[in-house]
């Protein structure tokens, strides 16, 4: 299976009202869940030149060092925007370009916060609900990892 046909399956799996995803072949099992533990699984079984059999499995919390000292504080109404892969983050649409947004802003449903580059792909990262900009937590530039999150956004 190549990249761009994974992403695609996880892009129609994450905006469809599945819950649980299997997908298997001869060499490769994917198994998506959301709304659960948002645990991924990945296994492929024996193929020729490889060394021997792995499995990835990741709690997106734990992969990615979640921040321990999150304040008691915050609001419950806050949305967290995870990067939905590994890859580039960027905060605008081009070197010299004025940044997609900025702490403070008003942003809505839909709207670009961001950019995440992966193979030479870019992928949009959207606003999920209306409101503000409360913090960018990557900087343009940054490596960042599956489930890391990105922006937080209070809702308005």
């Amino acid at each position: 299976m190549e990249l761009d046909d994974l992403l695609k399956l996880i892009d129609h799996v994450s905006k469809s009202k599945l819950d649980d995803f299997c997908y298997e072949t001869g060499e490769i099992k994917l198994r998506l869940k959301k709304n659960a533990a948002k645990e991924i699984v990945v296994q492929q079984k024996e193929v020729k030149n490889a060394a021997s059999e792995f499995a990835i499995v990741q709690n997106c919390e734990d992969a990615v060092g979640a921040d321990t000292s999150k304040k008691s504080d915050e609001a419950s109404s806050d949305k967290y925007i995870d990067s939905p892969l590994v890859g580039i983050f960027y905060t605008a649409p081009g070197e010299g370009e004025a940044p997609f947004v900025s702490v403070g802003d008003r942003v809505k449903k839909g709207q670009t916060l961001g950019i995440v580059e992966a193979m030479k792909l870019m992928h949009e990262i959207t606003c999920e609900q209306n409101g503000i900009v409360k913090e960018i937590c990557a900087q343009n530039g940054d490596a960042v990892e599956y489930g890391q999150k990105l922006f937080i956004i209070e809702e308005a």
